[in-house]
């Protein structure tokens, strides 16, 4: 496929790297612009490119950047964009580490919910629930024992289906999570959340998740610290 991602960190570099090595037609891009991806694209064989330019010629579209920088995108990413582009949104809202107050997820949209209006496109919310250095070196073959599963939410059948193809294709056992406005169950602090759980384990703790936002997971007003000293 050619992949486009939008996001050069933790999690943008290991699907560029991952994708790469599968032999996907990667165009990675990130804030500062492509000559700082110099020595990712020599690494990987991806092509450093600006956000715009990730989002066009395209299969499928990767957005893996802070909640806090989704508006700072440029404006009309995605105009004269085909509708059938998948759009994946990995990101998670860490109000009191990074992005501090967001007001529509503070006031009960799902995180993913508050992207794709950012966006204007309809989004997948897949990725977002596991650490980048377990999704660098923890995929296995189909059948593995203890193979982690990942959840992938959304409200297209069609782009899920694509998505999931790729997590299976990633090394691990994707699960449909069901419409995006249920992507809650998926968020920080569920019980899904970076733990790692098998198919089984994942579908008992999607269905376990509650959509109340714990207080940790709430802005306050001296929000945002960092992660070492979260406020």
């Amino acid at each position: 496929m050619k992949i486009g991602i939008i996001g050069a960190g933790h999690i943008g570099g290991t699907l560029t790297r991952r994708l790469r090595a599968l032999g996907h037609e990667v165009a990675v891009a990130n804030s500062r612009g492509p000559e700082t991806l110099a020595g990712l694209a020599s690494e990987t064989g991806a092509t450093a490119v600006t956000a715009r330019e990730a989002a066009r010629g395209r299969d499928l579209v990767i957005v893996t950047i802070p909640e806090k920088s989704i508006p700072e995108l440029p404006d009309g990413l995605f105009a004269g964009v085909p509708p059938d582009v998948v759009v994946v949104d990995t990101g998670n809202y860490y109000p009191r580490q990074r992005d501090g107050r967001i007001d529509g997820i503070e006031s009960g949209l799902c995180e993913s919910c508050w992207v794709e209006r950012q966006l204007g496109r309809p989004v997948i919310k897949a990725f977002n629930n596991i650490y980048a250095d377990h999704l660098l070196h923890n995929g296995r073959e189909k059948g593995a024992a203890g193979r982690i599963a990942l959840p992938v939410a959304g409200d297209d059948p069609a782009a899920k289906l694509v998505v999931m193809r790729l997590v299976d294709e990633l090394g691990f056992d994707p699960i449909d999570a069901g419409p995006l406005d249920e992507s809650w169950r998926q968020q920080p602090g569920s019980p899904v959340y970076t733990t790692d759980l098998d198919a089984d384990g994942v579908r008992r703790a999607l269905a376990s998740a509650r959509p109340e936002r714990r207080p940790e997971w709430r802005a306050t007003g001296e929000s945002p610290g960092d992660f070492a000293r979260p406020t």
